[in-house]
Order: structure tokens, then C-alpha cells, then sequence
């Protein structure tokens, strides 16, 4: 089981990651280790399905240039592979006037970040995109899709075999060690050596890290999970594509929002509450090991004495439909606790610093033997192709 380069997680940044590699180099024998029966099993599979423009990043952050050419790159992917999307467009609505400042905010970081055509829309303009919509300001962003990620990984890991990569399912990694400058990656199944390991596993990023390298790290990952509600089917008529909040700038998530799916129906969500168990998909989940890690983290206790306020609502929400739907009447007023069903849940992957500090950008960090991608949440998916170029051109450049 020799490879030049084994990757590990099977979620689309590890399956794009292997496909730029492959596609660069043919001859590299590759290998991409995934713990599950099937490829995109997590994060990949269980997100909203919205193709993101790069509206809320950072001018020059690692998300904004990698958000902004993933999105050209994935579009042109899915039209080569005759993968179903929509550019559907979205709508971004301040409901009180406190949040007009940040509404303008975004807008002049959507000019920088490139995105032409977004603009900024009067209340009659508003109720042309979304009628059921209210609110005291908006803007329309063009270039925001819907997508079915979990298509678009598994074409992703068959192009990935058609190069000639390797991939092998319910092969959880279990140790890395290194010697006499080959890393040895014990699996569930099989043992590998590799000249370079890449860790692209998400949930368990921090856990395969610290197993390559003998420091400790000083990140963690945090587990949020977001649960979201479907829209009754005779009530979808109140969506017509993609409608958000004006975001909190102090909390690195979007609030609750309302998204139309390729695969039909329409998703109201999510909240985001700390998840029990790092695979956590039900409140019922916990771990009572991962729990304690999180607990004891310093850095979650200092982001929970900073959020604790916000955090108790979110958990509220969690909770409580009434709240939950007080939250979305805040975008469509008209919308009743009666008009929502029990949707699914994703959980996402933060990484927080021992500070106190929830990683923003994407966090890509190398030792001698291997390439760690610490942190890539929300907007990974779109990404994940200029993610995958990022990762590889790090990973080629020891093969030179």
C-alpha cells in the first residue's frame, strides 16, 4: 500500500484536493482515505446547497479569493459534467435600521470583492424578488446559486478514478508515524506509507494533525450544529429563491434564512448550537469524551463567556419552534409555526484558537510530511475546487 500521496477525508475539499493533484500530475499515485461507506457523508453532505458568491469575506482573505475562484471553477465543472445547478440570485434584507450601516458595509465589500451586478434595491424592487419579503433596506447579489453538493462531490471522486486515484471507504485512520522520511497512516483495514500526507478531515481535522506532527497544536475544532425546518409544500409559494438576514458582524454565522433546494422544497435555517458530539446530527447526540474536550478547551470557554447571550438564543431557538419562527417572521412576516416542518441537520466544523479567537479565513498549515487544512467551513463547498488548486500546488512543489 505505497502511495506518494495519501489524502484523508473523502468530503469535497479531500475529493478536489486529490482531483487537482491527479489532473496535474498523473503520474503520482494517490490514495484518498475516507472513515465512511460512501464519499461526502458530513459536512458536504448535509449543508444548504447554496453556490456563494464571496459577498461576506475579506478582501484578500484566503475565503474571498478562494470563494470568488471556486465559484467560476465549480460553474464550469457542473456545465462540463452536466451537473443540475441554478443561479438563482439572492436577496440580502436589513429589517431593522441599526443593521443599515452593516447592509452598506456589505455592499462596498461585494464592489471590492468584484461581484458586478450586485445592487442595491429599493422596497418595491424587494417585493419584485421575494413579494412575501419585508423590510427597511436591501440588495440583490447575482451571482448566489443553488446547487446539490453531494453530486457534485461523487463526480468529483469518479474523475478523480478516472486519473487513476485510489479511493478506499471504512478506512478510518487510526495512527501516523513517520520514519527515515516515510509516513506510515495505520487505517481500519489497510496500512499505507506515503512521502506526504494531506488531512482533509473536517470534523476531525485537529485530531489528524496532532497525530503527524509531535507539538501540540493550538487549535480545536468546535462542533455547531444547524437544524433546519422545510417549508410546508403548499407554503413554498412564499420563496422564490434565496432570501438572508443582514448577519451579525460579531458571530461567524449567517442567522436564519431561507434557501430553495436544487433537489426541491425549501430549507428555513439553521441556528447554530454547540454540538454534543463532533458527528452530532440530533440533540439527543453526545459524546461525553468530545463534550469534555470542548468544555475544557480554553478557547471555547472565552468564546462562550463573549457569546454567551447570543449563544442561549440560538439554543432557545434549538428548542422552541415558536422562537424559531419568530426569527424567520422577522424576513416573512407571514409565516406560521403551522407552515414548518422538521428538516435535517448539518454540523460545522469551527476551529477556535486557545485565545478565544473562531478561526474566519481558511487555515491550510504544513509540517516536513504533511499538509493540514484546519479550518474550512462555510464557504468550502463552492470553494473547494480553488481550495483543492491551493492545496495541491503545496503539495506539488515537494514533488518538483
Amino acid at each position: 500500500m505505497q502511495y506518494d500521496i495519501i489524502i484523508i477525508g473523502g468530503g469535497i475539499v479531500g475529493l478536489a484536493t486529490g482531483l487537482k493533484i491527479k489532473q496535474q500530475k498523473p503520474d503520482l499515485k494517490v490514495a484518498i482515505l475516507e472513515k465512511e461507506a460512501e464519499v461526502a457523508k458530513h459536512q458536504t453532505g448535509n449543508n444548504s446547497g447554496v453556490i456563494h458568491s464571496g459577498l461576506y469575506y475579506k478582501p484578500g482573505s484566503l475565503k474571498a479569493i478562494n470563494c470568488i475562484n471556486g465559484y467560476h471553477e465549480l460553474i464550469k465543472f457542473c456545465q462540463e459534467e452536466d451537473i443540475p445547478y441554478e443561479l438563482t440570485g439572492k436577496v440580502v434584507v436589513a429589517t431593522r435600521e441599526e443593521q443599515i450601516p452593516i447592509l452598506n458595509g456589505l455592499f462596498d465589500r461585494a464592489l471590492q470583492n468584484g461581484l458586478e451586478g450586485t445592487k442595491k434595491i429599493t422596497l418595491d424592487e424587494l417585493k419584485e424578488y421575494e413579494p412575501y419579503c419585508a423590510g427597511v433596506a436591501a440588495m440583490f447579489v447575482p451571482q448566489t446559486g443553488i446547487v446539490d453538493y453531494k453530486v457534485v462531490a461523487k463526480a468529483y471522486a469518479k474523475k478523480f478514478e478516472t486519473f487513476g486515484g485510489e479511493i478506499y471507504l471504512n478506512n478510518k485512520v487510526e495512527g501516523i508515524k513517520t520514519l527515515n522520511g516515510v509516513t506510515y497512516v495505520k487505517a481500519s483495514h489497510h496500512e499505507f506509507s506515503a512521502k506526504l500526507v494531506i488531512n482533509c478531515a473536517g470534523l476531525y481535522s485537529d485530531k489528524v494533525a496532532q497525530m503527524n506532527q509531535d507539538e501540540p497544536i493550538d487549535v480545536r475544532i468546535i462542533p455547531f450544529r444547524g437544524e433546519y425546518y422545510k417549508l410546508k409544500k403548499e407554503r413554498e409559494y412564499l420563496v422564490r429563491n434565496l432570501i438572508y438576514p443582514v448577519p451579525d458582524p460579531n458571530f461567524p454565522f449567517l442567522g436564519v434564512h431561507f434557501t430553495r433546494m436544487m433537489k426541491g422544497g425549501v430549507e428555513a435555517g439553521p441556528n447554530a448550537v454547540l454540538a454534543f458530539k463532533r458527528e452530532g446530527y440530533k440533540k439527543s447526540d453526545v459524546n461525553l469524551k468530545e463534550l469534555s474536550e470542548t468544555l475544557s478547551w480554553p478557547g471555547f470557554q472565552k468564546v462562550a463567556s463573549k457569546y454567551w447571550k447570543t449563544g442561549f438564543g440560538e439554543l432557545y431557538r434549538s428548542f422552541s419552534k415558536a422562537a424559531f419562527t419568530k426569527a424567520l417572521q422577522e424576513l416573512i412576516p407571514d409565516i406560521k409555526e403551522s407552515d414548518l416542518v422538521d428538516g435535517g441537520a448539518g454540523v460545522r466544523a469551527q476551529a477556535c484558537d486557545r485565545t478565544g479567537g473562531l478561526l474566519d479565513d481558511f487555515s491550510i498549515r504544513e509540517n516536513e510530511y504533511a499538509i493540514n487544512v484546519l479550518n474550512a467551513p462555510s464557504p468550502a463547498a463552492t470553494s473547494s475546487l480553488s481550495i483543492g488548486g491551493t492545496v495541491s500546488k503545496l503539495a506539488l512543489k515537494r514533488f518538483d
